[in-house]
């Protein structure tokens, strides 16, 4: 969560207190050995294999050219070496540059700025926009981002992006700050374009460099002021259509090709006179406009979502995990009801809306368990008892009656049922991501400030810079209802120690705070980006954030070391987040939210933008 979004939605905020899928994924085979790349149809990770156009040359020719001379054989050609996805870059050291800093031998481009034009229209140019106008630009505050491949193009050169925006990049929208309370229609509707996401078609040109296809077909907005419906068994307390989605934090993507953008907040802070039981949602949108309309998927459970990472097994089982971005949430996974299948996209239409809710409970001996958030079980009844955030005073809130009368009160009030149900309150879930063989799955839990009562999961008061959890389902299976459990690493800097050991951490090589983005890619390599707060506490007085650890960056964490190093490191106020990466991990995709400087471009507005990171060799992102 941004700590922009925080401050936005605090006045409004409730009173209640490309995702891996296996080593037979297309990302995972191309990575392993391009040259065996298949065209899939609308890569959809193995689903509907297209001829290949080489067969044709097999065809032999029916005329008799037995007269004609031999040509001479042409040398068996030197096979080029495979690529390296060795970690050998040189760490970037920490700083407080205005700008985009990459080890040597990487270059960044920046791809797509809040206000550039996604569907055809005029982009910014340093005038206010009409409400029309800004409708069809890129929104702000750029977020999880998934990379979609295309039918008949080599996934490494072009396909598909949809980005999240989290909340508008106000300062080339109107003058002044927002206020939802005051602001005239046209206000409302410039903040409310510049949420949602934007779907852009994305190709790299003759001089290597990526850009945005204008005019595709699949370039489209969606924002908060589109339409929307809701599905599953929540969807009876919901309007019949919805204005907008909006707080579009991280995000995934499905086994069947769809995306999965997640809305990090239980109202509509931007227009309050919406019903807050329309916000809070994981919502499922088909980048190529095959399937059904945007959809909010109530199965998935009401709360402050941060992304969706999934698990499948060898019968197409799956489960997708979520993180609650509260202080302190809890998390979750959805299993579903039935195979997906891996044929007919159609038909996977409704897979989220059938399915079983469970809240992790993390148990002091390391073992954990999924509990179920189904009416009637775990005491989820009428008049059931919630105990409130436990973890934020030394003295228990007092509780609170909820009455869970049926599976839709559960979904609604879904925070408050985890708690009944004895799931473990969290240091502030946000991603998750699952290895490529199913045998970890990694949480970061980016702080918590206010917490005043630990357990063996949240080992720190005070939690300041946060930590990252590993867990292990119980035979690697998305079905298991039992897991194993570790903390990965605690957050932090030895240098902070005059501050007390809740600061120091146990990182090893170059240090971080607040853990948000995580990310294995196809050859198990384990990213991670940072959210601290601009300016921040570093818990020893006269020692900013940004003094102790630069500004925010991404890292490489050696998963069985524990080594980290910093790769990249963004301007001045930035939140580093969203990973997207094309099957050969040549390109990597990495969105700069909420920048306060003088970027993109000197001399204009700052502004949040997708970048491109390269290396100039063109060997994979890492080598």
């Amino acid at each position: 969560m941004s700590h922009l979004t925080d401050e936005a939605r605090a006045p409004f905020r409730d009173a209640e207190p490309r995702i891996e899928a296996g080593d037979n994924c297309l990302e995972a085979i191309v990575a392993a050995n391009p040259g065996r790349r298949s065209v899939l149809k609308n890569g959809l990770l193995g689903l509907s294999i297209l001829p290949m156009m080489g067969a044709l040359a097999a065809c032999g020719d029916d005329d008799d050219d037995s007269a004609s001379p031999s040509p001479t054989p042409s040398p068996t050609p030197t096979p080029a070496p495979a690529p390296s996805y060795a970690i050998a870059f040189a760490p970037v050291a920490a700083n407080q540059n205005d700008t985009v800093t990459v080890p040597n031998g990487y270059t960044v481009d920046v791809l797509l700025k809040a206000g550039d034009s996604v569907e055809a229209g005029t982009p910014y140019s340093g005038s206010f926009p009409t409400p029309a106008d800004a409708e069809k630009w890129a929104g702000g505050n750029h977020d999880g981002m998934e990379y979609f491949e295309l039918s008949g193009v080599d996934p490494n050169v072009g396909g598909l992006l949809a980005i999240n925006h989290e909340l508008p990049d106000y300062n080339i929208l109107f003058s002044g700050s927002y206020n939802a309370a005051t602001a005239s229609a046209d206000q409302k509707a410039l903040a409310l374009s510049g949420v949602g996401i934007s779907v852009v078609e994305v190709a790299k040109g003759s001089d290597g460099k990526w850009a945005v296809k204008a005019g595709s077909r699949y370039n489209k907005r969606y924002t908060g002021n589109s339409s929307y419906k809701a599905s599953g068994r929540g969807s009876g307390l919901l309007s019949g259509t919805i204005k907008g989605m909006l707080n579009n934090c991280s995000s995934g993507r499905t086994p069947w090709g769809t995306y999965l953008t997640c809305e990090e907040s239980t109202d509509n802070y931007l227009d309050p006179t919406q019903p807050q039981n329309n916000y809070g949602w994981v919502v499922e949108i088909d980048p190529y406009q095959e399937l059904a309309a945007p959809t909010k998927r109530t199965g998935l459970g009401r709360f402050d979502h941060e992304n969706v990472a999934h698990m499948t097994d060898s019968n197409r089982r799956v489960a997708f995990y979520m993180g609650d971005d509260g202080t302190p949430g809890c998390i979750y996974k959805f299993v579903c009801d039935r195979p997906y299948s891996a044929t007919n996209r159609a038909a996977n239409t409704d897979m989220l809306d059938h399915g079983t809710l469970y809240v992790a409970r993390f148990n002091a001996d390391g073992t954990g368990e999924w509990r179920a958030l189904e009416q009637g079980q775990n005491g989820l009844l009428p008049g059931a008892s919630d105990p409130g955030n436990v973890s934020q005073s030394t003295t228990p809130p007092a509780p609170v009656i909820v009455n869970f009368n049926s599976q839709s009160d559960v979904l609604i009030n879904t925070k408050a049922a985890a708690r009944v149900a004895g799931g473990t309150v969290m240091d502030r879930p946000e991603w998750l991501t699952v290895a490529p063989d199913n045998s970890a799955i990694y949480c970061t839990l980016t702080n918590n400030s206010g917490r005043q009562v630990t357990d063996a999961a949240n080992p720190r008061t005070r939690n300041l810079h946060g930590h990252i959890i590993k867990f292990k389902e119980k035979d690697n299976s998305p079905l298991a209802m039992t897991f194993t459990w570790e903390i990965f690493l605690l957050a932090g800097d030895p240098k902070l120690s005059s501050g007390g050991q809740h600061l120091v951490g146990d990182i090893k090589g170059d240090t971080f705070s607040s853990p948000d983005g995580i990310r294995i890619d196809p050859q198990g390599r384990l990213w991670v980006q940072t959210d601290h707060s601009v300016p921040g506490n570093s818990g020893v007085t006269g020692t900013t954030i940004d003094q102790a650890f630069g500004h925010n960056a991404m890292f490489y964490v050696d998963q069985t070391s524990k080594q980290s190093k910093r790769f990249l490191v963004g301007p001045l106020g930035c939140e580093i987040t969203g990973i997207a990466y094309t099957p050969d991990l040549k390109t990597f995709f990495v969105n700069i939210q909420h920048p306060t400087g003088n970027w993109p471009v000197a001399g204009q507005q700052p502004r949040s933008s997708t970048i491109v990171v390269t290396r100039t060799d063109g060997q994979p992102v890492g080598n």
